[in-house]
């Protein structure tokens, strides 16, 4: 029995967070998943004494002002306000999704932590956050938010925004490639989906020739590098063609932070796909700081891929088929 898709989505009442549930029409997902919308209200919420368990009203009044009681409102009417909005997202994705199994929760607290925690917790396949805006709630939610979230999380993390292209123009789906474990479990990642049959997938391969000076980069090193990355390319070619995705291959030179934001200008790509984490001896291609670099800058959707983790029940079912 295949396991249904588990998305983890972060929900702040933005035009941003909007955004990015609008774009999940454009990611190739499933039509059977389930899915957590999480709204958190930053908000300072002190704590007690560990041995008396967290009670919001108690650490407040333990102020004991009047302060303190406008505090507590203000909390309890932040909270309410979550707990519309994540109802609200849930609403929205219905007509797109009506076959998933939608659930939400609202909490006060730190963001970024939050969403961090529960997908520890949850052990979701992907979480979803909207990009640069000022949210309702008072921060931007990718920034401090969603660098933690990138940098942090143990799942694949996307970064959404809205479509390059304005008119109906096929998906374009950009793949960044190096040869490490994390670009092929993005294009394993890409080759699942569902896509429509007019996709396209474009993957990119940067070289970079700034690291001569460690590497062996003469002509005759490059030409045995190229020869390497074609047979990644061809391989990777075959997955994506597999589950009907039309294929190109790009190798350029180049910064890889800057070349992949601008390959995805000039394709209009809807979503660049990278491994969390590239070659880090044969630093050439996709380095994390690359992942995170593109994330930030990029004008669409990025997913930062990385392997599912399974479950603690999975991992009992595993030792039993065994």
């Amino acid at each position: 029995m295949d396991v249904k898709m588990k998305l983890l989505i972060a929900y702040d009442g933005s035009s941003s967070a909007d955004t990015a549930l609008d774009d999940l029409s454009r990611a190739g997902l499933p039509a059977e998943a389930d899915a957590i919308v999480i709204c958190v209200a930053d908000i300072f919420m002190p704590r007690v004494a560990s041995s008396e368990g967290y009670d919001p009203r108690a650490a407040l009044m333990s102020y004991g002002s009047n302060a303190a009681e406008r505090r507590l409102e203000e909390v309890s009417q932040a909270l309410e306000e979550a707990r519309r909005w994540a109802a609200n997202a849930r609403e929205q994705l219905r007509p797109h999704f009506p076959t998933w199994e939608v659930r939400t929760e609202a909490c006060g607290h730190s963001p970024a932590w939050v969403i961090v925690q529960k997908a520890d917790e949850w052990r979701p396949d992907l979480i979803v956050l909207g990009s640069h805006n000022r949210s309702a709630l008072g921060r931007l939610f990718l920034g401090s938010v969603s660098q933690t979230v990138l940098t942090e999380a143990h799942c694949s993390v996307r970064v959404a925004r809205g479509r390059v292209a304005k008119d109906r123009s096929p998906l374009q789906i950009l793949i960044g490639v190096d040869g490490s474990p994390g670009a092929e479990v993005a294009v394993v990642e890409a080759a699942k989906r569902a896509w429509p049959p007019d996709a396209k997938a474009h993957l990119v391969a940067v070289l970079d020739r700034a690291m001569s000076t460690a590497l062996d980069w003469t002509e005759e090193g490059f030409n045995d590098e190229r020869a390497w990355i074609d047979d990644i390319l061809a391989t990777s070619t075959e997955k994506l063609q597999a589950c009907g995705l039309s294929v190109s291959e790009i190798v350029t030179e180049g910064d890889p932070k800057e070349v992949l934001v601008e390959e995805a200008e000039r394709l209009r790509a809807d979503c660049i796909f990278l491994g969390a984490r590239g070659l880090r001896r044969v630093q050439r291609f996709l380095l994390g700081s690359v992942s995170t670099a593109v994330a930030t800058r990029a004008q669409c959707s990025v997913e930062i891929v990385r392997p599912r983790q399974p479950t603690e029940q999975e991992h009992r079912s595993a030792a039993v088929k065994e």
